[in-house]
């Protein structure tokens, strides 16, 4: 995946339908709790099993909600500045540093 190809899509996408205006990094981050929750919907009242074993219909809604959020998230480095590759590793290396064994 490249994640800047994805953010220049992005950036067409919003410049096309004058969208920067609504971009500023707290309507993003709201945005993808938003679609974060309509992803924890689909999982609501279901059984851990259940869960893990979707009908193709809840599999697929599940993925278009992934991507939204994925998505607002890097329009929401792209607008913090944030190199979002750099902060996934940050991350990722400093939770293999706290928590592998």
């Amino acid at each position: 995946m490249n994640l800047d190809h994805l953010t220049e899509r992005l950036h067409r996408i919003r410049d096309t339908n004058d969208w920067k205006q609504f971009h500023s990094p707290k309507n993003l981050a709201m945005a993808a709790s938003v679609e974060m929750a309509e992803l924890v919907e689909i999982f609501q009242w279901l059984s851990e099993d259940q869960s893990r074993q979707l009908p193709a219909d809840k599999l697929a809604h599940a993925g278009q909600e992934v991507g939204d959020i994925v998505l607002y998230l890097l329009l929401l480095c792209s607008e913090l500045g944030l190199d979002m590759d750099q902060v996934v590793q940050a991350k990722l290396a400093d939770s293999e540093r706290r928590f592998a064994k």
